[in-house]
Order: structure tokens, then C-alpha cells, then sequence
């Protein structure tokens, strides 16, 4: 009987189930698509080629990935808001979970690559300003993680939610220490502040009160985004490199050859517009077919 009422706990609360203890289709794909990373991860360093510094690859591919599931855990919300998908709320805890363990394998690959001399990793943590900004934002991870259960949001109250928004300030942190520890090409650090951007664009629709569903609203979104992007990587090869800035902001307008991060930003955010506005004709459509069916 024990037993049984043992698996039964574990049913309910595997995370690739339901609340009910159901199988969810949605949560494993999200659990699957997590894992992936980590596995190809840790099977490169584990069988990959040889490399003069085994850790350095998969101590930045850790740290991408946290950034990437980070900022994914954060579109959560706009996304069941925009199109209202309930069901996607119930993956939120399990991505936000896996961004700690991400952040943790970053840290403790970089351990490794110190040879697990400790006072030297705590040493370099604290005299190198982008190791020091990235270890604040592992702390807060952690500290959202260990709150992250419904124990701790019952217990917390109203303080759980002041808590949990530090996620964007954390978020804004982890994109710092990526743009300076990433050398000349900022590509992939840009394209996360970008989508930072979007994200920041949105909330601040949400708190003027202006209808965020609306396919024209994310459109704006798109086009602040995309010119704030922009903005941050002119600034950041004007102030940090010696590369002519004005040649990277010029590129922005050279499609033919490339796609820049801003670019990229704004393609993003009109795909979200158009697909708001796919599904308003969706439902327009329904609610005739319907009327005309009573």
C-alpha cells in the first residue's frame, strides 16, 4: 500500500505530468527540449574532439543556454496573455528551474577548468567585474529556484511575487557578464539583449494599460525593439572595441548579405504580431460560424 501511494506521489509531481498527475504532451516536449542542450553539452565534452582547452566550449555553450531558457521562461506570460494559451503557464516553473541548473553547470564547468581550485575560482570571482556580475545573478537564480514551489508561494504571499520579479534584473545581468566575456563578435549577446528589449517593450504596454493582444500594439513592440537593439550594439563597439561602430550599424541595412541581431528582432516580434492577428481572424471566424450554427 505504501508503495503504491509512493508511485502515485511520484506520478503527481514527475514533471512531465499534470497538476492531476496526467500525462502532458506539452510539458515533456518542454522537458525533452531542455535536456537537449545539457546532453550535447556534456556528450562533446565527454567524446567530442580533443581541444587545447577541453572546458572552454562547453563552459560557453552552459552559459548561452541558461541566458536563452532564462529569457524563454520570461516570454511565458506575454505569450498566454497574447494568445490565450493557459496551458503554457504550467511549463513556466520547470524552465525557470533548468535555468539554475544551467547556471550551476556554467559555474562549476568553469570550477573544472581551474582544475577545482577553489580559492582561485572564489579569487577570480572576486577581482574580475564580469565573473563577479554573473555570480550576483547565479545568487538570485538560486534564490528564485528554492522559492519556486508552491509551499514557498503559499508561505510568502504577495512578498513571492515582489521576489520573483527580479527575474529581469537578473535576466538584464546574465546579458551583461554574456556581452563581457564574449570577445569581438557580440552576435548572440545582442540578439538576447534584444529580445530583452522586446519583452521590457511589452510590460511596459501592459502597465500603460494598452490593448497588448492587439496585433498593431506588438508591431510597435517589434519596431522599438528592433531600433533598441540596434542602439545597443552601436554602443557597445563604440565604447568596448576598437571596431568602427558606424560599420556595424551600417550592416543593419545590408540584407542581402547578412541578417543582424536587429534585424532578426524585428522579424521575431512581426511574427508574433501577425500571429495575434491570424488568431483575432481565428476566432472572428468561429464566433460567425457559430452564430450562424445557433
Amino acid at each position: 500500500m505504501r508503495l503504491m501511494t509512493n508511485l502515485s506521489s511520484y506520478a503527481e509531481f514527475a514533471p512531465w505530468n499534470d497538476r492531476r498527475g496526467k500525462l502532458s504532451v506539452l510539458r515533456l516536449i518542454v522537458l525533452l527540449v531542455l535536456l537537449l542542450p545539457a546532453t550535447m553539452v556534456l556528450a562533446d565534452l565527454a567524446f567530442g574532439p580533443i581541444r587545447p582547452e577541453p572546458y572552454e566550449h562547453a563552459l560557453h555553450e552552459s552559459g548561452e543556454w541558461a541566458v536563452r531558457f532564462l529569457l524563454l521562461s520570461l516570454f511565458v506570460t506575454p505569450l498566454r496573455r497574447i494568445f490565450s494559451w493557459n496551458k503554457i503557464i504550467g511549463v513556466r516553473r520547470m524552465i525557470g528551474v533548468s535555468v539554475c541548473a544551467y547556471a550551476f553547470l556554467h559555474l562549476g564547468l568553469y570550477a573544472a577548468q581551474e582544475n577545482w581550485d577553489l580559492l582561485k575560482v572564489v579569487s577570480e570571482i572576486y577581482q574580475r567585474i564580469y565573473l563577479t556580475i554573473g555570480f550576483v545573478a547565479l545568487l538570485g537564480l538560486a534564490a528564485l529556484c528554492a522559492t519556486s514551489f508552491d509551499r514557498a508561494v503559499r508561505k510568502m504571499g504577495k512578498s513571492w511575487h515582489r521576489l520573483h520579479m527580479l527575474a529581469y534584473p537578473i535576466a538584464a545581468l546574465g546579458i551583461l557578464h554574456f556581452f563581457l566575456q564574449s570577445k569581438s563578435d557580440v552576435t548572440q549577446p545582442t540578439l538576447m539583449a534584444g529580445l530583452f528589449c522586446l519583452l521590457m517593450f511589452y510590460r511596459l504596454a501592459v502597465r500603460v494599460n494598452l490593448p497588448v493582444s492587439s496585433w498593431w500594439v506588438l508591431l510597435v513592440c517589434a519596431g522599438l525593439s528592433s531600433a533598441a537593439t540596434a542602439g545597443i550594439e552601436y554602443a557597445w563597439y563604440a565604447l568596448a572595441t576598437g571596431i568602427p561602430a558606424h560599420l556595424v550599424f551600417l550592416a543593419n541595412f545590408d540584407v542581402a548579405n547578412s541578417l543582424r541581431p536587429a534585424v532578426w528582432i524585428g522579424i521575431i516580434g512581426a511574427v508574433i504580431s501577425l500571429a495575434a492577428l491570424v488568431r483575432l481572424g481565428w476566432t472572428h471566424l468561429r464566433s460567425e460560424k457559430r452564430s450562424i450554427a445557433a
